[in-house]
């Protein structure tokens, strides 16, 4: 699979995000805002992960109907991987 831009930048403003929690922690910060942030990570995390299965299983359902494989197996590995995440 190729990871978009789109996709790298997820990962790169939730990167930051970490930076900031992190620099948070060491100033001794409000217990509330760390978790706050936190939270936003996770959320971006769990979006960033629905975004990447999609994408896969759109593009593995694509090779299936072309190859003329089964697409319910591909289907399943998708749903176990966001069962996985979760």
């Amino acid at each position: 699979m190729e990871y978009n831009d789109q996709m790298k930048n997820r990962v790169k403003r939730m990167e930051g995000q970490l930076r900031g929690v992190l620099r948070m922690m060491e100033e001794s910060k409000d217990c509330k805002d760390v978790v706050t942030q936190l939270s936003a990570v996770r959320s971006a995390v769990d979006r960033t992960l629905g975004v990447i299965v999609s994408t896969n299983l759109v593009e593995c359902v694509r090779a299936a109907e072309a190859d003329g494989t089964d697409e319910g197996e591909l289907i399943k590995e998708a749903v176990n991987l966001l069962v996985k995440s979760r």
